[in-house]
């Protein structure tokens, strides 16, 4: 569906972003942001990131964590401007989780923020089927991408058969759900042969207070170009985080011509398959390499159709906005016909 143009002002929409973008290294929901916001330009639309304003078309919420300093409005605030504003549209995205980093909170702060919205995407499949959203609104899927002007295999060489294999994964969580079970199988499979002088791994980013490696490669969080070029310069990506929404490392690994090892949990298959090899844990994630090595060459050509880019991502989330702000009748407020709903909305934020 194209962007019908009779339906929208003709200076543009005026997009309320909920996520200040922020520079330099800030984890893969900034880099939405930033995708998007810059397409959102480029057409012509005005971006704001306050409600300060009397003619928004579309508020996008984007976390519910007042606390987070990226978040420049809290879903009781979004409430309490379409009570004046009934016309104006809300579009969440939902990106996160409990299971994701074994959290108490975050699923019913998404599922209550959720009553203020007209329509929710997911980045995945996976986590589409969470309990987390009232389920009696439009939904979408629409999978993150990243900036294939930065992250692309121009100038990576990939694996010969014969030298020593390199090895690399990024995160900017430091948490230990994003795999550092695995990353320490891995560590403890360096000081000893077969691996030993066969193979070497990188890790790039925050890590967990309990790591302690001793033959992983360690680099601070890097971003941009910077990470790319660090990327590239190794043969396979991998990522061993445990119910992972939907991430961006992986995307950016494999944009970057990493055939994948990872792990089966969350939404990595829909992601990684069939552009590498997954394994279940740290027993079997050794036999998993193994596996990508031998078959090294299948998954380097089919890397070149790997699709998440962030120019299909956005281009599926304009197409979303503009048939949200075109349509004539306003959508149903489940939050205006549930009023404890809409009360702990207001209490909470």
């Amino acid at each position: 569906m194209g962007r019908d143009l009779g339906k929208l002002r003709a200076d543009g929409m005026k997009i309320a972003l909920g996520h200040r973008i922020q520079t330099g290294p800030w984890g893969g929901g900034n880099r939405f942001a930033a995708s998007l916001a810059q397409a959102l330009l480029d057409r012509g639309d005005q971006l704001v990131f306050t409600l300060d304003h009397q003619d928004i078309d579309l508020i996008l919420l984007v976390d519910p964590r007042s606390r987070n300093p990226a978040v420049p409005f809290t879903p009781g605030q979004v409430f309490r401007y379409r009570r004046h504003h009934p016309k104006v549209r809300v579009l969440h995205r939902i990106n996160e989780c409990d299971q994701r980093k074994g959290t108490r909170s975050m699923n019913v702060r998404l599922k209550l923020a959720n009553y203020v919205a007209d329509h929710t995407v997911f980045i995945s499949r996976w986590l589409s089927g969470l309990d987390l959203w009232r389920r009696d609104g439009g939904s979408s899927v629409i999978m993150n991408g990243a900036d294939e002007t930065i992250f692309n295999s121009v100038g990576h060489v990939p694996w010969d058969g014969n030298e020593p294999i390199r090895l690399v994964t990024h995160h900017w969580g430091g948490h230990a759900l994003k795999g550092l079970d695995i990353y320490q199988r891995l560590d403890a499979a360096l000081e000893a042969p077969p691996w030993k002088n066969r193979l070497a791994v990188t890790y790039i980013g925050n890590l967990p207070d309990s790591a302690d490696f001793r033959c992983i490669r360690h680099l601070p969080p890097l971003d941009g170009e910077k990470l790319a070029q660090e990327l590239r310069r190794h043969h396979f990506y991998v990522t061993g985080t445990q119910n992972e929404p939907a991430g961006m490392h992986h995307i950016e690994g494999a944009l970057c011509g990493l055939p994948l090892l990872f792990r089966n949990s969350g939404a990595l298959p829909e992601y990684c398959s069939p552009y590498g090899v997954s394994f279940q844990g740290p027993d079997d994630v050794l036999e998993a390499l193994k596996r990508l090595i031998s078959e090294h060459a299948t998954y380097q050509q089919a890397l070149a159709q790997y699709p998440y880019t962030s120019k299909r991502m956005v281009a599926e989330y304009l197409e979303l906005i503009d048939r949200l702000v075109g349509e004539k009748t306003p959508a149903s407020r489940s939050a205006w016909r549930d009023p404890i709903a809409a009360l702990l909305v207001q209490i909470l934020w």
